[in-house]
Parts: structure tokens; sequence; C-alpha cells
């Protein structure tokens, strides 16, 4: 052992030489040491680097405290406030779903739902216990890794080790072999639909590169005097169909009356199908106020409200004074369009005979009042700037929206005028048209502001319409197709991409691949489904949707997951309109929440400041006096609760338990996908995107 004399002379002589010394401090309560000597000004200038750099370190690792505490008080926060909502939504409703109301034709899909939710829960529990076990050979008859066997008869332990056993050969022999013939079936109409969109993707590229667009041949006016009465400005009938619309009513007659045409060549109909008395006053005085300042402005009102909106429109063509006009816009209610509308669609007919219909593009004032119009605004951009414009542009035929658009009277007129016979007139009289050899012109860069739904209840019954409408139009349809003197090429895109694949295809693989073969895969493994399905592919379709609302990018995995939710509605309103059940001649009008661009606002705050039922007849407004006191004097209405979507509630528990089967055989991507998906499932079956409109 060396003496504490001798290690202090050897100290001095390192000290003394400026040799580096390696202190390690046996004391742990001791943590700066100072040595005098010639190398102590190294010493201290290595103790304050050290002293630097472990304060350097600390603040990082406090930083990083800080972030991951942060993060884990987030999704905390998150998931107690989706726990209180479910709460809420669950025990404190007072109402039920309005699928409650529906007939055995609209349960059938939640019967069917709730008997595979029952029977994965207990496959679950079943593969569990086995999981608990450890009896993890679970794809008997294949292929097998080398630490999985089958076990051998003298292995068998209890009856339900035997019963897993026959379950998994049953599941082998008899289960995945049909699952996975379905799920390849799938894969093909999944492959085939993308093909299109990406094609469709590919022409509107090729048009923006081109700058292709529809031209106007010559100088369409060659006068500038709007005033006059010059022939160069043909006789335009400008339509307005509405249904109690008691929000929008003002605005959308307003502009339609504003509209920058000769007075002597434009009339405005407002077709009213409202039952509500008062409504029915307060828009008849909006158009006696419009009349008295010299537009030209009729009001019609049916008694027989049959047909929906075809009904009104083809009562409205029936008048005798219709006979002198041309062409004919239609707006619905929510629909503002600018003063040069007509001066931008009506040129197009001009020297061009053989087109019927030119359609303008919608664009959405309220496109970002909450994630709901968001995801919305993201699929009407792709319908508009890529489908529509392709189909226009290329084909010169495309589904006309309804609204937005001017028709040449003669081709409504050879084509049969409006039908009563479905949900989706629109649609049925631009097939017809097609068929007798008119050509459609779509107009891009011409955009008419209007709303779309901000409550789920209101954008799920559209969606509805608008989906069942389509395949009871196909049925009704196909003869006269097949029947029609139109191309084989002209009649193959009717059939197979008009209906087929864009309407019937599309909801039909949505929902059987992601909605049920994926979680059924999770208990039957043995069918498997490629991940590039699952993952890849409906990324890249996401990505082309938003290229046309770019602006829409951060919301693509909302998106992606709230397509496969809403496949439950598609699906079901598809199957409901192809086999013409119940609800596939249903109309419900969809609530607007009469919002305005900013422009309109001020219009309607001026509009406020003075009288508007001068133009009433004294009967009239004592009546409306009455309605009115009599609503002021009626109780508030109560507050409207929540629906409870029970489809979309079933499918979220399954998404979950199999995302629950897929954790315990460590499917990362399954997991996930399955994890998110129920979530967003969950979300919509309690109601909690979009916003409660009374």
């Amino acid at each position: 052992m060396t003496s504490s004399l001798d290690l202090s002379a050897w100290w001095a002589k390192k000290i003394r030489n400026g040799t580096p010394v390696v202190v390690t401090m046996q004391n742990p309560n001791y943590s700066v040491v100072e040595i005098d000597g010639p190398g102590a000004a190294a010493f201290r200038s290595m103790d304050k680097d050290r002293g630097k750099n472990a304060k350097q370190f600390t603040w990082v690792l406090l930083l990083k405290a800080h972030r991951a505490v942060g993060c884990v008080a987030w999704l905390a926060t998150t998931l107690w406030a989706l726990l209180r909502a479910v709460k809420k939504r669950l025990f404190l409703r007072r109402g039920f779903s309005t699928e409650s109301d529906m007939p055995g034709k609209g349960r059938s899909l939640l019967r069917f739902l709730r008997a595979f939710l029952l029977l994965s829960v207990v496959m679950l529990a079943f593969e569990m216990i086995a999981y608990r076990k450890g009896w993890h050979f679970t794809k008997p008859n294949l292929h097998l890794p080398d630490n999985l066997h089958i076990p051998e008869a003298t292995e068998i332990r209890g009856w339900m080790h035997t019963a897993y056993l026959s379950w998994l050969a049953f599941r082998a022999d008899y289960i995945a072999y049909p699952i996975q013939v379905v799920t390849n079936f799938c894969i093909v109409l999944f492959i085939g639909q993308s093909l299109d969109r990406i094609i469709l993707c590919l022409g509107c590229f090729w048009i923006k590169l081109k700058k292709i667009k529809p031209s106007i041949n010559g100088d369409p006016f060659k006068s500038d005097d709007i005033e006059g009465s010059g022939s160069e400005y043909p006789m335009v009938l400008v339509q307005i169909p509405m249904c109690n619309e008691r929000e929008v009513y003002e605005q959308s007659i307003s502009a339609a009356c504003q509209i920058d045409w000769p007075r002597d060549r434009l009339l405005v109909q407002v077709l009213d199908d409202s039952n509500d008395e008062m409504i029915k006053l307060l828009i008849r005085a909006e158009v006696s106020k419009w009349s008295q300042r010299g537009v030209n402005i009729v009001y019609r009102h049916r008694s027989i409200r049959t047909g929906y909106k075809a009904g009104n429109l083809k009562s409205a063509m029936s008048c005798d004074y219709v006979k002198d006009y041309e062409f004919v816009a239609i707006f619905d209610a929510d629909f503002t369009p600018n003063p040069d509308f007509l001066k931008k669609t009506i040129p197009h007919f001009k020297g061009n005979p053989e087109l019927g219909l030119v359609q303008a593009r919608w664009s959405f004032v309220n496109k970002d009042e909450n994630l709901l119009t968001r995801l919305q605004n993201i699929n009407l951009c792709f319908h508009f700037e890529v489908e529509q414009q392709v189909n226009g542009i290329f084909l010169n035929f495309f589904g006309f929206n309804g609204t937005a658009g001017v028709w040449r009277i003669k081709a409504l007129e050879d084509s049969g005028g409006w039908l009563e016979r479905t949900t989706v007139e629109d649609m049925d009289i631009a097939v017809r048209a097609h068929l007798n050899g008119w050509k459609f012109v779509f107009l891009n860069d011409v955009k008419v502001l209007c709303e779309v739904p901000e409550s789920f209840e209101a954008y799920r019954k559209q969606q509805h319409r608008w989906h069942s409408g389509p395949m009871h139009l196909f049925r009704v349809c196909l003869p006269a197709i097949i029947a029609s003197k139109i191309s084989i090429w002209k009649k193959a895109n009717l059939v197979l991409l008009f209906f087929l694949l864009r309407k019937l295809i599309l909801p039909f693989y949505s929902f059987t691949l992601f909605c049920v073969i994926l979680p059924l895969s999770m208990f039957v493994p043995e069918a498997e489904l490629p991940i590039w399905v699952i993952c890849y592919i409906p990324v890249l379709m996401s990505l082309l949707n938003i290229l046309p609302a770019p602006r829409s990018l951060p919301f693509i995995v909302p998106y992606l997951l709230f397509e496969n939710t809403m496949s439950v509605t598609k699906f079901n309103a598809m199957v409901v309109g192809l086999f013409q059940l119940g609800s596939s001649y249903e109309w419900i009008v969809t609530k607007k929440a009469g919002r305005s661009s900013e422009s309109d606002l001020l219009m309607a705050a001026e509009r406020d400041s003075r009288p508007i039922h001068r133009g009433l007849s004294e009967g009239e407004l004592i009546k409306l006096n009455k309605l009115k006191d009599q609503q002021v004097a009626a109780p508030p209405p109560a507050k409207k609760e929540n629906q409870i979507y029970k489809k979309e509630l079933a499918l979220a528990l399954l998404l979950l338990t199999a995302a629950f089967r897929s954790l315990l055989s460590a499917q990362g991507i399954h997991f996930y996908f399955l994890l998110f998906q129920g979530v967003s499932f969950l979300l919509v079956g309690l109601d909690l995107i979009g916003e409660q409109m009374s």
C-alpha cells in the first residue's frame, strides 16, 4: 500500500510537469476538486466545460420531459373528452336514432352487423384463451414456420384443446377459401376503380398542361347596351325551385333578380313547394318586392306536391309563356349566381346547335366551417375539377348537377322533359339527352356560391339520395340505353363507367373490403388481405382526390377514414336503389344553415333596415302577423339531441375487436388501420362530427 506522503509527492511531480491527471472520486459527496499549481488553470477550464455541458444536457432532458408530459396530457385530455362525449350520447340522450323508425329493409344490414359483431367477440374470446394457454399454431395445413407445428394426438390436452384444433382445421378447409375468393374479386374491382381514377387525373393534367377549355365563337353580343332589347340577347327563363327554404330564399331570389340581362328578355320563376304558411307568405312578399322594382318575376305554388323537384320543374315548364323562351337556367334555393352568369354561359350556345347543356361549377361559402364541410369540399372539388371537366372536354357528356346550369329548352323537350320516376331527375334528363345526341359543356372557371351540409344528419340523408337514386335510375333506363342508336363505346361508357364503376362498384368494394373482409381476416388469417390494398393504394387515391384542393392536404388521413366510414351509408343506399326498396323514392330536403359571403351579409343588413312585406295584400299581412304572434307565443323548441347511428356503432365495435385480435398476432399496419378506422366509426356513430342543427 502506498503511504500518504509518497502519494502527495507523486501528485506534486505530476502537477509541476503539467501531466494530465484523471481523478476518480470515491466519495460521491464531493463534486469539485481544486488543485493549485502550474496546471491548475487547465483543470479549472476542463471542470468549467464539464459543468456547462452537464447543464446543457440537463436542459435538453427537461425539455424532452416537458414535451413528453405535454403529449401525454394532450392524449389524456382527448381521451377524457371522448369518454365524456360517449357518456353524454349513450346515457344522457333522450331520443333514438332515425334508424329506429326504418322498416325491415333498413334494419337487415344492422342485424347482419350485430350478428357479425357477436360472432367476432366470441371468436376473440376463444382466441384469447388459446393464446393464454400457449397454443400458437394458427395456420394448419399451410406452410408453417419451423417453430410452429400441428400437435399429434398424444399432445392434445382436454376438450377445449380438441375444439380449438377442430376450429383451426375447419377454418382452413371451409372458411378461408370463399373469403379469399371474395377478397380477390373485390381487389380486382378496387384496381379497376383506381385505374379509372388515375386516368381521370391524367386527363385533368393534360387539360391543365395544354390549357384546354371551352371557347366562344366570335362576339356573342353586338351591343354592350344591356338595357336595349336587341335580338342578340335570347329569351332566358330562370327557375328557382324551393321547399320550406326559410334560411336561404331571400338571398337566392335577390341574386337571380340582379343577373345582368335585359329585363324584357328575362323571366324569374320562383317555384315554391313549401307547406309552411309563414314561409309561403315571406317568399311571396320577397317576390312582390322585386316585382315592384321592375323585375319580371312570378311566384308559383303547387297545391299538390307530387314528384318532388322533378314535379315542380315539370309543372313550371307547362306554362303557356314558356314557349317564348329559348333557354332555362336552374338554381337551387341556396345558390347565388354572380350578375354575369348568363353572359358567361349563354354565348356557348351560339353557333353550336347540338349543345344542350352548359354546367357551371359549385363554390362553397362554408367549406371551412368544420371538419365535415372540409371533407365534403375535397370530394366535390375532385368531382368538378376532374370528373366533370374531363368528361366534358373528352366526351361532351357528364351528369347534370341539378343546379347552376343552363339548358336549351328544345333539348329538354326532345328528351321527354322532366320525369318524376326517380329522385335524381338531373341525372335522368342528362342520360336521356345524351341518348338523343345532345352535347354538354362544363365551365370550370364559372363558379356559383352555395352551401354544403354542416351537420352529419343532413349530409347522410343527402348521400343516401345521391347513391340510391342512380341505382334506381340504372334499372329504369338500362333498356333505353341498350335500344338507343348511339355508338357501342358510348353505351359502354354509360353502363360500365358512368353507372357501374362509379356508382355501384365503389361503395360495394369499399364496404366489403374495409368493413367486412378486413376484420374477418383477423380471425381467419389463412385468408390474407395484402398490405398494399389496405395502405398504399388508398393513400395514393386519397392524394389524387386532394390534388384539386391542395389546402386540404393536412386532412388526408381523416378524409381516408371518413370515406371508408361513409361506405356503410353508400352501400346501404346502393342496395336500396338497385332493388327498389322502400326509401329508393324518398326525398328529404337538405337542411341549410343560411351562410352568406361578406357582400351578402351587407346586403342582408340593408334589407333588414326597410320593410319587406309591402308587396302583400292587407289580408296576407294580417295572416302573416298572426302567424308571427303565434310563433312568438309558442314555447321555444327543445334543443335537438344528437343522433346515434347504430350501424356505425356496431362496425366501430367490430373493428376495435378485430384490432385487438391483430394485436395478439403482432400485425402492425392491420392493427393501426383497424384501430383508427374503428375510432372513426365511433365518432360518426355518436354524431361527433359536424354541427348539430335543430
